[in-house]
């Protein structure tokens, strides 16, 4: 019986290595992640349809807004973060969002800029570049990347229970904490972090629930 285990624990350990080894090892980490989230298997499957369904509306509506506008949902709260460059286009999406009756809340913190800053900010993103190459100044990839980071090493902070966006080093943020010190913990390490201008936060306390 013990050899039996023995090789099936063996078994077990060639497949997570197989999977790991070809290019599965992403879908492995997102399903340890959500393993860890406080939102119930519910919800988590709740947002995800949101997330997609968005996302899927401004593909259809044009490819490039993947690239300006972003969202992140927890619990049915939902954020939407970006660069536009006209504010019609920004009532619209804002318009796509509310069209999903599942939407308990929608915070809309899209920003209209020029242009030429439209521009930056998708090649930017598509090229995922720590520093801005005119003066060297921080950009939103290496503000979000620090972050990350810095949340990840907090053994009193659950990291996976927060969404982040670093936009124009204004960083917006939705999520739950365990307790009132998690979220002040979590804001502070945001707000001291190289480059953040300001912080805007949409943390719910999972004791003030």
């Amino acid at each position: 019986m013990k050899k039996l285990l023995t090789l099936g624990c063996l078994v077990m350990a060639g497949l997570f290595m197989t999977m790991s080894l070809s290019g599965c090892a992403t879908v492995v980490t997102s399903a340890a992640q959500k393993a860890w989230e406080s939102r119930s298997t519910e919800d988590q499957v709740t947002d995800s349809k949101i997330h997609t369904e968005f996302l899927n509306k401004l593909k259809n509506k044009d490819k490039g807004l993947l690239l300006d506008v972003s969202i992140d949902v927890w619990e049915q709260r939902v954020l939407l973060t970006g660069t536009l460059d006209n504010s019609g286009v920004r009532s619209e999406v804002e318009s796509l969002a509310r069209e999903d009756s599942r939407i308990k809340i929608l915070h809309s913190h899209i920003q209209i800029v020029t242009p030429e800053e439209k521009e930056a900010q998708r090649k930017q993103k598509e090229g995922g570049e720590k520093k801005d190459e005119e003066g060297g100044a921080v950009t939103d990839f290496w503000i979000e990347t620090k972050i990350k980071a810095q949340l990840l090493t907090q053994s009193n902070v659950t990291s996976v229970n927060y969404f982040y966006r670093s936009v124009l080093n204004k960083v917006y943020v939705i999520g739950a904490a365990a307790n009132s010190v998690e979220k002040s913990l979590v804001l502070s390490i945001i707000r001291d972090t190289e480059g953040v201008q300001s912080v805007k936060e949409y943390i719910a306390v999972a004791d003030g629930y």
